[in-house]
């Protein structure tokens, strides 16, 4: 079969959507608590320099409070870790940006500077897969303080309270673990039973892999916990009851075979789902067949975990930024990007340009597509929030307790609403940016409103001209490895099935790897898809991969006993 018989053609250049990227969709399930951490987070610092009349200190506590955003999709165990990771690094990169603004004015050298730096951030955020809110709050505070007045000897002091606001934001995100320490794993099983009630409900390509990544998802969180507690056993026991009926359905995958009706009841999964997330017991649903095999094979895994040391972690960081990485592109899309919208901008007479370098980088997601949907809802956002912040002005400046309560007020709205629509959430980004830099002393309004509408225009003009223009001929690269690898995937499940007698953690570890494949394939086709300048991509191969894949899911999931034989037409 020749290659152009396995090969979709696309165009090179897609049509890019103008109102799409600006419908709001449903507020994420847990936005209250980085709206809480945060809020909590940043008034305890606030409030203490308010009471030795040192709120032109704010901006060093602010870098470390802003670390509370952080982490909060992750169990508590690694998000201990991650938390004490992002004020790690967030420490380091005020440390460069305040010692480079000590030792020099240059703005073309600073604007070098915070785009190096913010090109960095992207792709260790990228590569540790930290989540939202992803590089810009590091981009954000290490920027602006490129551009605040320093001498060499401040910067201990400097970098003393951003620590300790750090401090603080690490005992906020980490301290709800007391009160309910299975809290991050019963929401992440909830949405895989929700998930799989989508599915059960309206079989299909989308609620399919939709659910694959939420049950996925789950054991993901319940494996990173740490110890089984009766909890996470009921919570696993869930998770069986959700793959279970993701495996009963899975001929909807097949183009010549009609959808089998899966025995699990929606309205039961997303009832067991409504509990799950609620305060009271986990619910205790009967024992799926094969409940026993997968618990097994959980253990298992998690033993294998237990073994592995932080040493592979690290080779495996290293590994995604090395040569060759498909992070690298996005890289230099950052850096060129944010150094030529700080460039533009201090050619247009704007004396501190940090905002541009802020706009461009945040514009820049997966691939071009979702960039451009970024630089919309960045622009609107940003130009309703300079309008909300003139209102707020007159009444900020009463006093730095009226600061302070807009600040916070601020903050909370920005993660209440940012999950509806980026754009949203820009519109009360804007004017708590701004606010902060009232707590240093009082500027013209119309010159900070000015500045900041004309930050945002190059910003995001430069920055998405930068996307279109660097090529990430990569991601069709990662495409094709991820077929591969999946590919290998479900030959090595292929093999565990057919062995007279597999072990059930054979079989657990076989089906696990498989849909991890499938996650990344799914993942690698939607970044690859929406990339421009790319060569031909394997759109049919990656639709039998899925399909094949996702047969030989239920295959497995028979052999362990998850779904009855019936269901399962043998095709592997």
């Amino acid at each position: 079969m020749s290659d152009t018989t396995i090969r979709s053609r696309q165009p090179s250049v897609r049509r890019l959507p103008l109102v799409a990227p600006l419908r709001l969709a449903r507020p994420s399930d847990m936005w209250f608590k980085p709206a809480l951490s945060v809020v909590v987070a940043t008034a305890v610092p606030d409030l203490l320099l308010f009471a030795i009349d040192r709120l032109d200190l704010v901006m060093y506590t602010m870098a470390g409070s802003l670390c509370a955003l952080y982490g909060h999709n992750l169990p508590y165990a690694r998000r201990a870790r991650a938390v004490a990771g992002v004020v790690v690094s967030m420490v380091i990169g005020m440390a460069i940006s305040l010692v480079a603004a000590s030792l020099t004015g240059s703005t073309a050298v600073l604007i070098a500077v915070g785009a190096l730096l913010a090109a960095g951030q992207k792709m260790l955020c990228d590569a540790t897969r930290i989540g939202p809110p992803g590089p810009v709050i590091f981009t954000f505070i290490t920027s602006a303080a490129l551009f605040a007045p320093q001498h060499l000897g401040q910067v201990p002091g400097h970098l003393a309270l951003t620590l300790a606001a750090g401090v603080i934001s690490w005992l906020v995100t980490v301290g709800p673990a007391v009160i309910r320490r299975e809290g991050p794993e019963r929401r992440a099983t909830a949405r895989a039973l929700d998930a799989a009630a989508a599915y059960v409900t309206a079989p299909g390509h989308r609620t399919r892999r939709g659910a694959v990544a939420a049950v996925h998802a789950a054991w993901q969180a319940l494996l990173s916990a740490g110890r089984p507690t009766p909890v996470r056993r009921a919570l696993e026991r869930l998770v069986v009851h959700a793959e279970a009926a993701l495996a009963g359905g899975a001929h909807d995958a097949s183009p010549i075979a009609p959808a089998a009706a899966p025995a699990s009841d929606p309205e039961r999964l997303r009832a067991w789902a409504r509990q799950t997330r609620a305060r009271g017991p986990v619910p205790t649903p009967p024992p799926a067949p094969g409940t026993s095999d997968e618990l097994f094979g959980i253990d298992a895994e998690r033993a294998a975990r237990r073994t592995r040391s932080r040493r592979d972690a690290r080779r495996a960081l290293l590994r995604s930024l090395a040569p060759g990485s498909p992070l690298l592109p996005i890289g230099a899309r950052v850096l060129i990007g944010c150094a030529l919208a700080g460039y533009v901008s201090q050619a247009a007479g704007v004396g501190r340009p940090y905002w541009a370098i802020v706009t461009a980088a945040s514009l820049y997601q997966a691939n071009v597509t979702l960039s451009w949907n970024r630089a919309l809802q960045r622009t609107l956002g940003n130009l309703l929030g300079v309008l909300v912040f003139a209102a707020v002005l007159p009444v900020s400046r009463t006093g730095p307790l009226a600061l302070i309560g807009f600040c916070l007020f601020f903050g909370f709205a920005a993660e209440a609403l940012i999950t509806r629509n980026y754009w949203l959430g820009s519109i009360a980004v804007t004017p708590m940016a701004l606010l902060v830099l009232e707590f240093g002393g009082t500027h013209p309004a119309g010159e900070l409103i000015g500045d900041r509408v004309l930050d945002t225009v190059i910003g995001a003009g430069v920055g998405i001209l930068a996307a279109m223009l660097v090529t990430n001929r990569r991601a069709a690269g990662r495409l094709e490895k991820a077929l591969a690898a999946t590919d290998r995937a479900r030959a090595h499940a292929v093999h565990a099935l057919a062995a007279p007698q597999p072990t059930p953690a054979a079989l657990d570890a076989a089906r696990r790897r498989l849909t991890g494949s499938l996650v990344e394939l799914r993942e690698a086709d939607d970044t690859a898809a929406g990339e421009w300048w790319q060569r031909a991509l394997p759109q049919e191969q990656v639709l039998a991969a899925e399909q094949a894949g996702h047969r030989t899911l239920a295959a497995t999931a028979t052999r362990q006993g998850l779904i009855a034989p019936a269901q399962e037409n043998g095709a592997v």
